[in-house]
C-alpha cells in the first residue's frame, strides 16, 4: 500500500515551487489562484524572497502547503492508499485526499498561521530539540518542571521536540542533558506550538474550521492528535481542532501506517525530512521524494 506524506513548517527554501509553475499550467494556475485568495503576491517570495521573508509566519505556513498540495495535483500517478502529514503538513494531506477543498484549505492555513502568530505574542514561549532519550523519560522531566512544557513533536525514536513556556523549557533542557540526553538545544521559533500556549489560536481556528465544509475523504488520513486512521468528516475537524494544543505523534502515525499494510512513503513538498524521520523509524519500507 501507498502512503503519501506532507512535511510542515520548516522545510521552506527559496525557489520552491518555481518549477513547478514554470512547466505546469496547472500549477500556475493554482498558484495564480492563491495569490487571489491570499491578497498578495506569496509566489513572488516563494521563487524570491530572501530566507528571512519566508520565515515570516503569514508566509511560511501557506507556502509549505502551497508547494506540497500542487504538487500532488501535478503527479501523474497520485493514488494513496493512505495520507499523513507533520503538523501544518496535516492541511495539505487533506486537500490531497479530497476532504477539504484547495480554497478551503489554503484560507484555514492562513488563519492559521495569523492565529499561531498572535497566541505566540501573548507569552514568550519557544521549544526545543531532545536528542537520546526515550519518549518516557522526556515525558517524566516535563512533568517534573514548574511551568507549562511539554512533549510537543514525537519526530522518531530517540528525537523529540518540547514545546512551552520559555523559562521552564530552559529548565527543562538542563534537566534532560542531566537525564541523560545526548542534545537538548532551543530552537529558532516564534513560540510554543502544539503546547497549551495555543489555547488562544485554537479557539480562533476552531470557529474558521467549522465554518469549513469537509466532504469524505477519499483514503484515510492519519491523523497527528491520534495516530490511527480516520474518514469520517466530523471526526477529522474535532482532530484537525485539538491539534493546535496537542503533540504531533509522528513516530507513532507511521508505525501505525505501516501496521495497517503501507511499504511504500513518497514525501510530497519542499525538503526531505519526513523520508528521513520514517527511515528512522522503519528501515524496512521503501521511501520516495516527489
Amino acid at each position: 500500500m501507498k502512503a503519501y506524506v506532507f512535511p510542515g513548517q520548516g522545510a521552506q527554501f527559496t525557489g520552491m515551487g518555481k518549477e513547478l509553475y514554470e512547466t505546469s499550467s496547472i500549477a500556475k494556475e493554482l498558484f495564480e489562484k492563491a495569490n487571489q485568495i491570499l491578497g498578495f503576491r506569496i509566489t513572488d517570495i516563494m521563487f524570491e524572497g530572501t530566507a528571512e521573508e519566508l520565515k515570516e509566519t503569514k508566509v511560511t505556513q501557506p507556502a509549505v502547503f502551497l508547494h506540497s498540495v500542487i504538487l500532488a495535483k501535478t503527479l501523474t500517478d497520485f493514488k494513496p492508499d493512505m495520507v499523513a502529514g507533520h503538523s501544518l503538513g496535516e492541511f495539505s494531506a487533506l486537500v490531497a485526499n479530497g476532504a477539504l477543498s484547495f480554497e478551503d484549505g489554503l484560507k484555514l492555513v492562513s488563519q492559521r498561521a495569523l492565529a499561531m502568530q498572535k497566541a505566540c505574542e501573548i507569552k514568550p514561549s519557544t521549544m526545543a530539540a531532545v536528542l537520546g532519550l526515550d519518549d518516557r523519560i522526556v515525558e517524566e522531566v516535563c512533568e517534573a518542571i514548574d511551568g507549562v512544557v511539554v512533549a510537543a513533536n514525537y519526530n522518531c525514536p530517540g528525537q523529540l521536540v518540547i514545546s512551552g513556556e520559555f523559562s521552564a523549557v530552559e529548565k527543562a533542557c538542563e534537566a534532560m542533558k542531566a537525564a541523560g540526553a545526548k542534545r537538548a538545544l532551543l530552537l529558532p521559533v516564534g513560540g510554543a506550538f502544539h503546547s497549551p500556549m495555543m489555547e488562544p489560536a485554537r479557539e480562533e481556528l476552531a470557529a474558521a474550521i467549522e465554518a469549513s465544509t469537509f466532504s469524505k475523504p477519499i483514503c484515510p488520513v492519519y491523523q497527528n492528535v491520534t495516530a490511527s486512521a480516520v474518514s469520517d468528516a466530523e471526526e477529522i475537524k474535532k482532530n484537525l481542532i485539538i491539534q493546535l494544543t496537542a503533540p504531533v505523534k509522528w513516530t507513532q502515525s507511521v508505525q501505525q501506517m505501516i501496521a495497517d499494510g503501507a511499504s511504500s512513503f513518497t514525501e510530497v513538498g519542499p525538503g526531505k525530512v519526513l523520508v528521513g524521520l520514517v527511515n528512522k523509524i522503519n528501515k524496512e519500507v521503501e521511501t520516495i521524494s516527489a
